[in-house]
């Protein structure tokens, strides 16, 4: 998590001049790790590869510069697609609607997995409305969260697209 978020700190700002919205850093693997970047449009536009490309060589450029993996690695830069991770904050309120998946990292009244419809982010908690009922999920012991791909994502994913390309 640390390197993680020193990670942000280096490609962020590279990612923002560029007009991209740095969604999440991820680094896998141990003998040769994987340093994936995931970014969106500022413009909410589709992320098109040339987006990818342009974002790798400027990122390519910077880590070349920091250094920040001792060792050698591959850099993948990605999209977060339509059923993406749900990482930061904003995420919750924006995509409230839509169907989600939500991970603790321990038990919440004895359950770590909570499926639903986003109702968004109230207190710290994200509320997410379950066959249960409503589950109020302390935003700090979520593990992991993400869009659940339905026909409903799609439309909105779409008609979004289609408004973007329109301005």
């Amino acid at each position: 998590m640390e390197r993680a978020r020193s990670l942000e700190e280096i490609v962020g700002p590279t990612i923002d001049g560029l007009g991209y919205e740095l969604v999440r850093v991820v680094v896998t693997g141990r003998d040769r790790p994987t340093l994936q970047v995931m970014a969106e449009r500022k413009d909410r536009k589709a992320m098109r590869v040339e987006d990818c490309e342009n974002l790798s060589r400027a990122l390519s450029a910077k880590l070349d510069v920091e250094d920040p993996i001792a060792s050698q690695y591959v850099l993948e830069v990605s999209s977060p697609g339509i059923d993406r991770p749900l990482v930061r904050p904003a995420d919750f309120d924006r995509f409230a609607g839509y169907a989600a998946k939500v991970e603790t990292r321990a038990p919440l009244d004895g359950r770590k997995r909570f499926s639903g419809r986003l109702l968004g982010l109230t207190d710290g908690n994200v509320r997410i409305e379950t066959q249960e009922g409503t589950a109020e999920v302390p935003l700090a012991e979520i593990a992991r969260a993400k869009l659940l791909l339905t026909d409903e994502l799609i439309k909105a994913t779409q008609a979004a697209e289609k408004a973007a390309a329109g301005r």
